[in-house]
C-alpha cells in the first residue's frame, strides 16, 4: 500500500475564519518503508499570519511574501496524494484546510480529500490505544522512543517525518499470537510482526531465583496503594485487579 504521511502549518485557526495553509510537508511510504520521495512547499497565503501561530511554527509574513500561492502548486500536490492512504495526526484539521484550499480555487471535484484518498488519523488511533493519556506528537515520540530532538518549533515536513516514525512504531509490533509462524503486520508483507519459532527451554537449565518481598517492603507497598487511593478517590488498579477474582 502506498501511504503519504502529511502535515500542514497555517496562518491560524479555525479555517472558517479565513485562515490559510502556509506550509505542506509530505513523506511517502511503500510497504511500510520510506521511499525517499517527499512533497514540501511554503505558501504565500494572501493574508496575515496570526502572532499566536508564528509562536508555534516560527513562519513569518516576511518569509512567505515571495512564496508561491496554493493555485501554483495545486496540481502537483493533488497528483502526489491522489490514491494514497493519508496518515495525519488530527486529520480533521489538515483535511479541512486542504479541502478549503481546493474549494477556493473552485475545484470542487477536489474539495473532498476522502473522495480520492483514504485517511488514517493517528490521533484517533493513539486515543484508542492510550485512553486518558496525552497523545500529541511529542508525547507519542516519548512513548515510542522516537527521536524528536530537532523539533524546537512545529514544521510540516519535519513533523511528517517524525509522524512516519511514530506511526511505524505504533503499528509495527506483533499483531497476532499465532503459533504457526505466519503472523502478518496487517498489510500482507509479514514485516515486523512475523512470529518467531517457539524455542523450548532446557529441562536442566539454571532455575530463576524468586525473591519474596519482606514485611517492610509489603508495608511500604500497602502505604503507597493507600496514598494512590486517597489522591485518586478510587482504589489503585493493583487493588482492583486483586479484588476482581474474589468478586468473580
Amino acid at each position: 500500500m502506498r501511504s503519504v504521511v502529511l502535515d500542514t502549518e497555517t496562518t491560524g485557526m479555525p479555517v472558517g475564519d479565513g485562515h490559510r495553509i502556509i506550509e505542506i510537508g509530505c513523506v511517502e511510504l511503500e510497504g511500510r518503508r520510506l521511499t525517499g520521495r517527499h512533497f514540501h512547499v511554503y505558501l504565500n497565503p494572501g493574508r496575515e499570519i496570526d502572532e499566536g501561530a508564528i509562536a508555534v511554527h516560527g513562519i513569518t509574513n516576511e518569509f512567505v511574501a515571495d512564496k508561491p500561492r496554493f493555485k501554483e502548486i495545486a496540481d502537483e500536490f493533488f497528483e502526489f496524494i491522489t490514491g494514497a492512504q493519508l496518515i495525519i495526526h488530527n486529520a480533521a484539521f489538515d483535511v479541512g484546510f486542504i479541502n478549503n484550499e481546493f474549494a477556493l480555487l473552485a475545484q470542487h471535484e477536489r474539495a473532498d480529500v476522502s473522495e480520492y484518498c483514504s485517511i488514517l488519523d493517528t490521533l484517533m488511533m493513539a486515543r484508542e490505544r492510550h485512553p486518558g493519556q496525552r497523545n500529541n506528537l511529542d508525547a507519542l515520540c516519548k512513548r515510542y522512543d522516537v527521536d524528536n530532538s530537532g523539533r524546537e518549533l512545529h514544521g510540516a515536513l519535519l513533523d511528517a517525518e517524525i509522524l512516519a516514525d511514530v506511526y511505524l512504531a505504533m503499528t509495527g509490533g506483533q499483531t497476532s499470537l499465532s503459533l504457526a509462524g505466519n503472523a502478518s503486520d496487517g498489510n500482507g508483507n509479514g514485516g515486523l510482526a512475523q512470529a518467531s519459532e517457539i524455542r523450548r527451554l532446557a529441562a536442566d537449565r539454571v532455575r530463576t531465583q524468586v525473591l519474596q518481598a519482606n514485611a517492610e517492603e509489603l508495608a511500604a507497598h500497602a502505604a503507597r496503594l493507600a496514598a494512590i487511593e486517597k489522591s485518586a478517590g478510587a482504589p489503585a488498579l493493583w487493588v482492583q485487579l486483586e479484588q476482581a477474582p474474589a468478586e468473580a
